[in-house]
């Protein structure tokens, strides 16, 4: 179900998503409102959720629709100004699995190519995710090579992971990788560590996300975390008990500047169609930090960090991915765990004592 009050802007979004053989739009509504009327009518995977409407509006439709369609996906939408990255990040936390940066006016969106391709990819994804949880056969359209990550471990005896003995060292720095689902999963392990006592290393992560929503996530971690956070800067120095977010159109590495450690930025070309990704974060973390090294690999579609984890796993650094039941999209850190670099596969709310055990080794 598409939602949005501009006319125009629903039948772009709807035939964006309808070239795809695989999705089907069963109803484009105007707010929120004639949303929850839909909704009782028609069996929907996905919905796409504007932000501003009449009647009623995005945020106060989201839990009444995630009330009355338990596990159903809202994918908010909204242009990248401060107020919709800051109304986004709080839909996400009410429960919403993703967000969609939108194009300010209609001729952008038709001509914008990113967005399409985030916009059917997240609806793909998602919508298998929804209909794996019912039981429901996903449509058999297969994604392209460049996108597809290996099939997802399931939970049965006859899968195993190969699972890497952990680094005996005490990490010096612990990296963070994630994607779809990702912000409400850093809440979540972020708010843990605070109860159970912050390590001391210095955490980068990279959550794929673009500019605005990034600089807004640092703000939302830094309150659950109650430790410094913020987004990385070039040339700055890696401080120990600080959180650095990889500004979005940025990839964010770690470098060596004579005994100094500190943070670079770059343009560089997107990779897995991100930046930041979190591929290069992972190789810079290995090359400088080798196997003083912990790299966490968080829910998000895709396959993302998985060869950055290789690349840390054979420095002798310690690799840990998030489970498939946990993850709202099992791609990264299920192609991390299929990858063999993995030390532990952990459900979200065990990664955080993980981190402390291995934290705090001597």
């Amino acid at each position: 179900m598409v939602v949005d009050d501009s006319a125009v802007v629903r039948g772009l979004v709807t035939r964006m998503l309808e070239e795809d053989p695989g999705i089907q739009v069963v109803s484009s509504v105007g707010n929120g409102q004639m949303a929850l009327a839909s909704l009782d009518r028609n069996e929907i995977d996905v919905i796409i959720l504007d932000i501003e409407m009449p009647v009623m509006d995005g945020l106060t439709a989201l839990p009444l629709l995630l009330q009355r369609n338990k596990g159903v996906k809202v994918v908010m939408s909204s242009t990248l100004t401060l107020k919709n990255a800051e109304v986004s990040l709080k839909a996400i936390e009410m429960g919403a699995s993703d967000y969609l940066a939108k194009p300010s006016t209609s001729r952008e969106l038709s001509s914008a190519s990113n967005f399409r391709h985030d916009l059917i990819e997240k609806v793909k994804v998602l919508g298998g995710a929804r209909r794996r949880e019912q039981g429901l056969a996903s449509p058999g359209v297969r994604m392209p090579e460049t996108e597809r990550a290996p099939a997802p471990l399931r939970t049965s005896p006859a899968r195993t992971v190969t699972l890497r003995t952990a680094s005996s060292e005490r990490p010096d720095i612990i990296a963070i990788g994630s994607s779809t689902g990702g912000p409400q999963a850093l809440f979540t392990l972020f708010g843990d560590l605070r109860k159970g006592g912050w390590p001391g290393q210095p955490i980068v992560v990279t959550q794929h996300m673009p500019a605005t929503f990034t600089t807004i996530l640092a703000g939302h971690i830094e309150r659950i975390a109650g430790i410094p956070t913020q987004e990385g800067k070039d040339g700055e120095p890696i401080r120990p008990g600080h959180i650095y977010i990889a500004p979005g159109d940025y990839h964010m590495v770690v470098d060596s500047r004579g005994s100094e450690r500190v943070l670079r930025l770059n343009q560089d070309p997107p990779e897995s169609f991100c930046r930041p990704a979190v591929d290069p974060l992972f190789r810079s973390v290995a090359r400088v930090y080798g196997r003083r090294s912990l790299a966490i690999v968080l829910t998000g579609m895709g396959s993302d960090g998985a060869k950055g984890s290789v690349v840390i796993a054979e420095a002798g650094g310690t690799v840990v991915a998030q489970d498939e039941a946990s993850s709202v999209v099992w791609g990264m850190p299920g192609a991390t765990a299929q990858s063999g670099a993995c030390s532990a596969v952990l459900p979200l709310s065990e990664i955080a004592a993980y981190i402390l055990r291995t934290a705090n080794k001597r």
